[in-house]
């Protein structure tokens, strides 16, 4: 699957709006648990399996090569860390997983 680029066709929008675009990439299987764990810190890819518990080196590896991609997280000496952008993104999202907990005690 093909990195979704703002402007080109992505899934749910066929004029590929960035807002779209971005939750194309972060609606993709442990996008998001790979961001949520980075935030604790930066960590080599051995660390980041660990820490995502279930996620398959195939998937993290192609997970991690997105994201690095989409300027969301960079390699460092230390590993794999959340550059300004994913640091920014990720406290964008504690108030969604606000909502998101709220809403699930509906249930």
């Amino acid at each position: 699957m093909a990195l979704p680029i703002p402007g080109k066709p992505v899934r749910g929008s066929k004029s590929g709006q960035p807002i779209m675009a971005l939750f194309d990439l972060l609606g993709r299987n442990w996008a998001m648990g790979i961001i949520w764990n980075l935030n604790e810190g930066s960590c080599t890819f051995r660390e980041l399996q660990n820490r995502c518990e279930t996620v398959s080196p195939t998937t993290l590896n192609v997970r991690l090569k997105e994201l690095t991609s989409a300027h969301i997280i960079e390699r460092t000496l230390d590993g794999y860390a959340l550059t300004p952008f994913g640091k920014e993104l990720f406290d964008l999202l504690l108030p969604i997983g606000k909502l998101a907990k709220g809403w699930s005690e509906k249930f």
